[in-house]
Parts: C-alpha cells; sequence; structure tokens
C-alpha cells in the first residue's frame, strides 16, 4: 500500500477558537437527536459537512449533499477552512477512559493508495450495500474525505512507533479536550520524517478496522472519475483515501462487541427457541438485578460470555456451544470464522432457527448492555443476543484467509472523529 503526506485541510484557529465545538464523531453512529445538536453547537460544526440535515423540501437538484457542498465551499473561500502549505502527516493521539483507565491511542492520519481488496488491504467484515449509496453521494458532491478510515498495521519491532515517537517532539498542531476525550494532533512535515515513515508502511498489509463500507465507496468513486482519464491508476487525488493508521500492539486498542436486539419472531417459534437451542449450545441462568446489568455493562468486554436476554423472565440464558455445532455452520468460510459468537448466532440462531434475515428491518444494534435490557424489557424487542468482543488476534487470522466476519461485528472504541483534518479528492 502507498502511503503519503498530503496537504490537510484545517480549520482556521483565527476564525474557529475551540475546536471541541466543531468535531463530530462519524455519520454511521449520530442519532438524529445527535444530529441536532451537533448543529446548535456551533455555524462551523463539521457535522454540516459530514452528516448534514435532510429537508422536507429537499429534491435531486437540491438536498442535504449539494448543501454540504455548497458550505464546504463557502468556508474554504471565507477562511474558515485553511489549507496547509506542504503536505504532512498527521499524527494523532487520542487520550480516553475506559473501565476507569485513562488510555492514549496513536494513530497516524495519512493519504493511502486505494487498491481492490486483498491487494495490500483486507476486511474483514461483511458490509450492507445500500450503506454505500449515501457516502457515495457525499463523496461526488464534495469530492473530500471529512473523516478517516481507520486501518491497522503490524509494527513487531517499533520501528514505526519510533519515528513517531521523535515527530512527536515537536510542538502540536493543536490539544484540545472534548466530553472527556483529549485529541493531541501534529503534523509531521520534516522530509525526513516523512521519507522513513512513508518508507516503513509502503510495504505493509493493511487490515481494515472501521470504515468497511467508506473504503468500496472510495473505490466505486475511483472508478468512476478514472473514467476518460488516460493516467487513470496515478497520482490523482481520487485515487487515495485518508486512513487514520494504528498499530496492532497499541495499548489503547479498545474493541466493543456489537449485540443484536431481535423482534418479529413468531409467539410459537419463540416458545420453542429454549428447547431448540438445548440441541447446539449448554444452557444455564443468572438471575437479573441491578447489580448484575451493572456488572455486565462494566466488565463484558473481555470476558467470554454468550447469552440471551428476554428468554426467560429476569434472568440472563447463558450459551456454551456444544462440541460438534461447527458442523451445521454454512460451508465456504474458515474454521475459525466458525467458532467466532457472531457467526454462531446469525447462522445457528438468527437464519435458522428464528429465519430472521438482517436486512428485514428485525434486528438493530447497540454496544450498551443496559440498552439492551431496558429495550427488551419495555417490550419493544422480544430479545438481546449479547456476544464477547472479537480479539484483535482472530479478526487478523480471518481477514489473513480471506473470509469475513458477520455485518457489524466490531466496534473500535473510541470513534475517530469527524474533521481534524480533511482530505481533498481534487488535488494532491
Amino acid at each position: 500500500m502507498k502511503v503519503c503526506p498530503f496537504r490537510g485541510i484545517r480549520y482556521n484557529s483565527g476564525i474557529v477558537k475551540d475546536l471541541a465545538e466543531v468535531i463530530c464523531p462519524p455519520y454511521d453512529v449520530i442519532t438524529p437527536s445527535e444530529q441536532k445538536l451537533y448543529y446548535e453547537r456551533s455555524d462551523y460544526n463539521v457535522i454540516r459537512l459530514e452528516y448534514a440535515m435532510e429537508e422536507p423540501e429537499d429534491s435531486k437538484a437540491g438536498n442535504k449533499y449539494n448543501r454540504a457542498a455548497i458550505t464546504f465551499q463557502q468556508w474554504l473561500k471565507q477562511g474558515v477552512l485553511k489549507v496547509d502549505e506542504s503536505p504532512a502527516f498527521y499524527l494523532h493521539d487520542h487520550y480516553f477512559s475506559y473501565l476507569g483507565v485513562r488510555r492514549r491511542r496513536r494513530g497516524l492520519i495519512a493519504r493511502v493508495k486505494l487498491e481492490p481488496w486483498y491487494s495490500g488491504i483486507h476486511p474483514h467484515e461483511e458490509t450492507f450495500a445500500k450503506a454505500k449509496i449515501d457516502r457515495l453521494q457525499l463523496m461526488r458532491a464534495c469530492q473530500a474525505n471529512f473523516s478517516p478510515l481507520f486501518a491497522l498495521y503490524e509494527d513487531p519491532e517499533q520501528q514505526i512507533a519510533h519515528v513517531l515517537s521523535e515527530a512527536s517532539r515537536a510542538r502540536p498542531l493543536f490539544d484540545f479536550s472534548e466530553h472527556g476525550e483529549e485529541h493531541v494532533v501534529w503534523a509531521v512535515a520534516d522530509s525526513r520524517f516523512k521519507q522513513e515513515i512513508s518508507r516503513l508502511l509502503t510495504p505493509q498489509t493493511l487490515y481494515m478496522a472501521d470504515g468497511h463500507h467508506r473504503y468500496e465507496t472510495a473505490l466505486i468513486y475511483q472508478g468512476e472519475r478514472a473514467q476518460g482519464v488516460s493516467s487513470a491508476g496515478g497520482n490523482e487525488a481520487f485515487n487515495y483515501v485518508m486512513m487514520t493508521l494504528v498499530d496492532f500492539s497499541d495499548p489503547g486498542l479498545v474493541i466493543f462487541p456489537i449485540y443484536r436486539l431481535v423482534r418479529g419472531i413468531a409467539p410459537v417459534t419463540l416458545a420453542e427457541l429454549k428447547s431448540r437451542l438445548g440441541q447446539f449450545f449448554i444452557l444455564g441462568s443468572s438471575p437479573l438485578s441491578d447489580n448484575y446489568i451493572s456488572h455486565l455493562k462494566s466488565k463484558i468486554v473481555g470476558e467470554v460470555i454468550f447469552g440471551v436476554l428476554g428468554l426467560e423472565s429476569d434472568s440472563l440464558v447463558m450459551l456454551k456451544p456444544r462440541q460438534g455445532i461447527s458442523g451445521v455452520m454454512p460451508e465456504g468460510h474458515s474454521q475459525v470464522y466458525k467458532k467466532v459468537d457472531l457467526s454462531l448466532l446469525n447462522h445457528v440462531i438468527l437464519e435458522q432457527m428464528l429465519g430472521i434475515v438482517e436486512d428485514e428491518g428485525n434486528i438493530t444494534y447497540t454496544v450498551d448492555v443496559d440498552e439492551a435490557y431496558q429495550r427488551v424489557k419495555s417490550g419493544e424487542f422480544q430479545l438481546a443476543f449479547l456476544v464477547a468482543p472479537p480479539r484483535l488476534e482472530t479478526i487478523k487470522t480471518i481477514a489473513d484467509v480471506k473470509d469475513k466476519m458477520p455485518r457489524k461485528s466490531t466496534y473500535f472504541y473510541p470513534k475517530l472523529p469527524a474533521g481534524l483534518v480533511i482530505n481533498s479528492l481534487e488535488w494532491l
């Protein structure tokens, strides 16, 4: 993978005094109420570019994508956003608290040359086709990346870590806190550092952590822009995408499991589910209480917990796969895939036992145990399935054998914000 510095587009500190007021999470984790709050926080919040609001009078000619593009160009002309004079890598230290411990995740924001999957970059989970349409329309209208994709690399001898450590001795571009998280960003513009970083990262295989949809969208956009261009596949900006690259061994890497909330199950099917589960799993149960939910909320990450809320009143039914369960899993998948909790849940329970299809709207997702418990307790959903978080080794192994985990298998915490640096798809 070709990893390059670039001339980033950043907020002008002369106009935007507090960056905490103008960043936001990536589009796919923002609720409608949060979207409104980000709009109200600042007239310059990047939400207007990353995830603009829909209006009742929207049409093909005038819509949220056009408005985002107009706003982007206005901010550039008004000097709200400015373009760095020299190409740079952007080193991003992201501080956050997790289970009472302060952590730091170090990432390198770079331009990465687009290549097909498995040509230097490996996916680890499946995607929803419809999720790509929105991002493609935004990319076409704005010709920019407002939030970075998230990919992992291996640095066993810590050579890259050493260079980044040296670069971080300089004065940072900015350092600010927002909602308990702190962001420190440096522009790595020194030619020695840039050459060494590119040299060390270019031979690497990258593993997509977060942003599969956006990477596939970037490939589609690349193909559209390359039509009729004699040097297609060359150094045009549309052949690249902005990524934050993080070492697999970074101590700040935290993965949440993504739980499934399910409804639309026929009463007779639900009544038979427990006995059917017994054919493939050893069942146990733990009484639910506020203390137990609190325990799950703080301890489930890292523990091997596979269970169901809603199957028994006021209890969590625990599931332990029986020997030989992988024999009922679909062919064409690796052995490691067939042992992952989410794979068993999707194929054995949701598809075979419940007849539930993800695309039909009967499944929603959450990383919050308490939310799962409350929405089942209220009757909004019939069941909630809790799973253990996938391990980094599992993610890498599945990607290396060119297999993919089920959709929405991983939630890397915390999310990378939009608005720290913007990448143009028009110029290098």
